[in-house]
């Protein structure tokens, strides 16, 4: 059973959580926050495993909510839900330690197999955006490339982990990883998890952003 957090500044979006919510055999809501301080006690307290987080909440927003709810290092996962397709709240929502992004007009089947794959320690990006956000990493042109930074956690990696994380970095499944390297899903999924150990990774998102920041890849 998946225990969920609704945390936004709309009663009756509330409302509409705990009703999906209380009517899916696997999943049940624990609590509900209507403010940014109420979403960082309640995570606390409750120990929910995924926290939905509104954007637009009072006191801070929800991109600093979750900084603050994970930097407290809790185990709860983070599934940001906004009304708007600004690549900035994505990405900031990403960087903050969120393990993912959804609109709030998704269809319920799409929200639930989010919850699911979050926590199920997976990370999930609405279809619309991902592109987008994979682009918005970096602003680079094609004959000016800036060099691979150097980073202490990639001395850890060997050579064909450092190729799952420039996979995972292009926004690869494990699958699609799977058929580049001729190995099997369950041989990736093995790599994927030292990768993400080693790097400190809470998962693929925060990878994904690593490689980006260290220049190891670019959108493909």
């Amino acid at each position: 059973m998946i225990s969920v957090l609704a945390v936004d500044a709309q009663p009756m979006q509330r409302f509409g959580f705990r009703m999906l919510l209380e009517n899916t055999p696997d999943t049940r809501i624990v609590g509900e926050a209507e403010t940014s301080a109420e979403a960082v006690r309640w995570t606390a307290e409750l120990r929910p495993d995924v926290v939905l987080m509104g954007i637009r909440v009072p006191g801070a927003d929800g991109i600093e909510a979750t900084r603050r709810i994970v930097a407290a290092g809790g185990r709860s996962r983070i599934l940001v839900l906004s009304t708007s397709e600004v690549d900035r709240y994505a990405l900031a929502a990403l960087r903050a330690g969120a393990s993912g992004f959804l609109l709030k007009d998704t269809r319920p089947e799409e929200l639930l197999a989010g919850i699911r794959a979050v926590a199920a320690g997976d990370a999930v990006i609405a279809p619309a955006l991902a592109r987008r956000l994979l682009d918005a990493f970096v602003r680079l042109d094609d004959d000016a490339c800036e060099p691979v930074r150097k980073d202490p956690r990639l001395d850890s990696l060997t050579g064909r982990e450092r190729e799952i994380l420039v996979a995972i970095g292009q926004g690869l499944t494990n699958g699609e990883i799977a058929r580049r390297f001729t190995l099997s899903e369950s041989t990736v999924k093995s790599h994927v998890g030292r990768v993400l150990a080693k790097i400190g990774a809470r998962d693929r998102v925060q990878a994904l952003i690593l490689a980006y920041d260290l220049r190891l890849t670019r959108p493909v």
